[in-house]
């Protein structure tokens, strides 16, 4: 086997270091942990193929950067995709914060906030996923990642004239379909933690009523891929009479979108251990749950979970 070139260790290693903030950068794009995981692929061997292009220095990041945007542009071309009327986004996938933790701070801003809440919960995810492509790319590029307009029409090889008009039209959707914004932060409130405790012990006692009284009265549930939704706390009865009858229930607290999450596994009758089921990530809005985002059990590799959990009486 022929050794690599220190130039071309050098190239690796420096694609490794921006991975992790690539992939969240792909995931803001596309919304689907999964379709990041292959855009990701596809940019780093975009890039590995027109490296002998690149001049090196400080504009790697940038030069990263620019690819990953149009490798997701491309792709979403592609799939010629749109959400449905109803505004759904069948195809959102939840993104574990433990991977959120791996990206590293800015050498600019060592001090701020690593990927905060307002830029990845899932309403904002959901919210940018309706706006045009080269909208979402401009206003990830600006508001989140901080670039100028000049910068960001250079990478997507715009006018800074239609860069600015394309960041406004979509600043414009987003004050319009956004409720009120949280904080800039990673750590869960106090009434998170709490109501996410709650959550989980009345999901397992299969104990409605307590249940509902952590809920605002006009909670809204979804389950992408599926279409549809549930408005309401009587709305909700069918699915917790469904759960009891589904089986036994073990939840897990975890971490998804700076969001408080549990992780379900299902033991139905006649198994002998608990198996992944879904995640349910919550929203929460002066001190009670707003939202409910259920998602299949195909990540939960991905948060550091096991697919099956061992028959262990709560204490």
């Amino acid at each position: 086997m022929t050794a690599m070139s220190l130039d071309e260790i050098t190239f690796n290693r420096a694609l490794d270091a921006h991975r992790r903030e690539l992939h969240v950068h792909c995931y803001r794009m596309l919304g689907s942990f999964e379709e990041a995981e292959d855009a990701l692929q596809d940019a780093f061997l975009r890039a590995w193929k027109a490296r002998e292009g690149f001049s090196g220095g400080e504009g790697l990041r940038a030069w990263l950067y620019k690819i990953a945007t149009n490798t997701c542009l491309d792709a979403l071309r592609a799939k010629k995709r749109r959400a449905p009327a109803q505004g759904e986004i069948p195809w959102l996938q939840p993104y574990p914060d433990r991977l959120l933790d791996e990206v590293a701070p800015s050498e600019h801003e060592p001090d701020a906030v690593v990927v905060a809440r307002e830029t990845i919960e899932l309403t904002y995810m959901a919210v940018i996923q309706l706006l045009p492509a080269r909208q979402r790319a401009v206003l990830v590029l600006r508001d989140v990642l901080e670039w100028s307009a000049a910068e960001t029409a250079e990478i997507l090889d715009l006018s800074v004239q239609a860069a600015n008009s394309a960041l406004q039209r979509a600043r414009a959707t987003l004050k319009e379909r956004l409720p009120e914004r949280p904080e800039a932060r990673v750590e869960l409130s106090e009434p998170e933690q709490q109501l996410l405790r709650g959550f989980i012990e009345h999901h397992e006692s299969g104990d409605y009523e307590a249940a509902a009284q952590l809920m605002r009265e006009d909670i809204r549930v979804t389950m992408p891929p599926n279409p549809g939704e549930y408005v309401g706390r009587q709305a909700l009865r069918p699915l917790i009479a469904s759960a009891r009858e589904m089986g036994e229930w073990r939840l897990v607290e975890t971490r998804a979108n700076r969001m408080p999450c549990a992780a379900s596994y299902l033991r139905r009758p006649g198994d002998t251990v608990f198996r992944a089921f879904k995640f349910d990530v919550l929203r929460v809005a002066d001190g009670e749950i707003a939202e409910i985002t259920t998602f299949d059990s195909s990540l939960f590799s991905a948060f550091g979970l096991p697919d099956e959990l061992p028959d262990v009486a709560r204490s």
